[in-house]
């Protein structure tokens, strides 16, 4: 008795008619970016991931895309309402369709974003950040010292190759009072999911 067989291309055809009829039109999704990648075509690639309770194992991935005409106003949109651009290691809440192609597999096809989920988010980590500094004696410990009129001892947290912190020496370092400032840079990662526990 022969064995049924189907193509490869048969296979991904059925995957995407199932998905099709699964998922006929665009969803709210809740996820993670854990890349962010933008093509010179204006195009934007995602890779969405959701972590387990401790933030600490990846449950789910999916690669996403943005296109160009749609990634434009996107950009300007989260931009202007959060304040910061869209970057690997932040929760967003985005709306779009399910998509399968034969040759390339499944992906998440983003038409629309919702900058208030991620502003809480960021609000509730920034909390958690306060808590711990609180939990650990240290949240207050600048108040407690004497300020100087001038102070000349400056702990810097920045990243090292940041324009600011250049741009922040070389006003030190060039002050027209020529005051000489000590100052010890602290190299943190300024962005995305590490740069809380970084910084901290």
């Amino acid at each position: 008795m022969a064995v049924q067989t189907i193509s490869l291309f048969e296979l991904n055809k059925r995957i995407k008619n199932a998905l099709n009829e699964s998922f006929p039109g665009s969803l709210w999704v809740r996820a993670e970016i854990a890349e962010l990648r933008e093509h010179g075509n204006g195009h934007c690639y995602l890779d969405l991931v959701e972590k387990d309770e401790n933030g600490n194992q990846v449950v789910a991935r999916v690669r996403a895309t943005i296109w160009s005409y749609t990634y434009r106003t996107l950009k300007a949109y989260f931009e202007s309402v959060a304040k910061r651009p869209l970057s690997n290691g932040i929760k967003v809440l985005v709306q779009g369709s399910v998509e399968f192609q034969e040759l390339y597999g499944l992906s998440f096809n983003i038409k629309d974003i919702d900058p208030a989920y991620t502003l809480g988010d960021l609000e509730q980590r920034r909390l958690e950040v306060i808590r711990r500094l609180k939990e650990e004696g240290v949240l207050n410990m600048n108040k407690e010292l004497p300020l100087p009129i001038v102070p000349q001892k400056i702990a810097i947290i920045s990243s090292p190759t940041a324009a600011g912190y250049g741009d922040f020496v070389d006003q030190l370092l060039s002050n027209s009072y020529g005051i000489k400032f000590y100052y010890k840079l602290f190299p943190a990662i300024m962005q995305g999911d590490k740069a809380p526990e970084s910084i901290v």
